[in-house]
C-alpha cells in the first residue's frame, strides 16, 4: 500500500491515523535510509517494553528505585568476589 502525504516548509510529514494506530507509532521513528529510499519504523514505547515504573514500585520515586537497585547490585558483586553463589 502507497499513501501520499504532505510535508511541510520545516520538513514535517503526517503519519495517516489508521497506520499509526496499526504500527503503534508513537511520539517517535526511525529513520533508516535505504536504496530504495526512506523508511521509518515505529519505536516501541519504554512503557510497552518495561511498564510504569510508578505501576512496578508503587510510592516510590525514580530515584528510590535506582539507589536500590544499585544497592542490590553492590551486594551481589561483593557475593560473588567472594566466590558466593546463589
Amino acid at each position: 500500500m502507497a499513501r501520499v502525504v504532505s510535508v511541510t516548509k520545516k520538513g514535517q510529514a503526517t503519519i495517516p491515523k489508521d497506520l499509526r494506530e496499526r504500527y503503534g507509532v508513537g511520539d517517535k521513528v526511525l529513520v533508516v535510509e535505504t536504496e530504495e529510499g526512506i523508511l521509518f519504523k515505529p519505536l516501541p514505547m519504554p512503557r510497552d517494553e518495561y511498564g510504569s515504573l510508578k505501576e512496578l514500585f508503587p510510592g516510590k520515586t525514580a530515584r528510590e528505585i535506582l539507589e536500590e537497585a544499585r544497592e542490590k547490585d553492590k551486594v551481589r558483586e561483593e557475593q560473588l568476589s567472594r566466590g558466593e553463589r546463589d
